[in-house]
């Protein structure tokens, strides 16, 4: 297996294992994105957005192939190009969202070739 391939279900595993922890542990979500799961509301849309869509986009890869994994890709880079405006937009220069700026960009770049 070359290391391309590799990294793919890598980045799409890390997609899903993020998916997993947002919707067994929603509180949990609020170390990787500042937001508290207050209330059911906001505990459902923990579990659902960040539990339940980032396992279906880090799932389908592996039943689709490169298709699935660039879309993937495009996913991430459109998160790190949104994030990217926030952070000029918004003043949020916080360390943690340079980190997750760098990481976005990279897993988009990674799933793209």
């Amino acid at each position: 297996m070359e290391i391309l391939s590799i990294l793919h279900m890598t980045v799409a595993a890390a997609t899903v294992a993020t998916g997993l922890l947002a919707l067994i542990k929603p509180t949990a979500a609020f170390g990787f994105t500042g937001l508290k799961a207050e209330g059911a509301r906001g505990i459902s849309e923990i579990r659902s957005i960040f539990g339940g869509l980032f396992i279906a986009l880090g799932v389908t890869p592996f039943f689709l192939g490169l298709p699935a994994y660039r879309m993937l890709g495009y996913a991430y880079l459109a998160i790190a190009i949104t994030r990217l405006f926030s952070i000029i937009m918004d003043k949020s220069y916080d360390r943690s969202n340079w980190i997750s700026l760098v990481i976005d960009f990279v897993f988009g770049v990674i799933l793209i070739f």
